[in-house]
């Protein structure tokens, strides 16, 4: 999965080595399922993506990382994503209280 802009400070410098590291370890297969770096499925193209199992982009020790498919990777977020959805929604995306005074005319 590519990294969105507003979290590439938080992988280090040498990160497309380490990508790389933990691709050669997995023999460039995901970790789960086997299914090869650019090989097919269906009609898509599988490409490997390096997981941390602990979703923290800071903790890079090779313990933490996986070589995943796109499918296993997104299975294995599934429940932290919609964790930080539900978070990111209450945080601030509402503009007021709908039972506040402050939004009465």
């Amino acid at each position: 999965m590519p990294i969105k802009p507003e979290n590439r400070t938080r992988y280090p410098h040498n990160w497309k080595q380490m990508r790389a590291a933990i691709l050669d370890r997995a023999r460039h297969c995901c970790e789960w399922c086997g299914i090869a770096d650019g090989s097919t499925r269906g009609a898509t193209k599988i490409v490997l993506t390096i997981a941390h199992l602990d979703h923290t982009p800071e903790h890079n020790d090779p313990d933490n990382l996986r070589a995943l498919c796109q499918r296993c990777h997104l299975a294995y977020d599934a429940k932290h994503h919609q964790q930080t959805a539900y978070q990111t929604r209450r945080a601030g995306k509402a503009k007021g209280d709908l039972f506040s005074n402050e939004n009465k005319p």
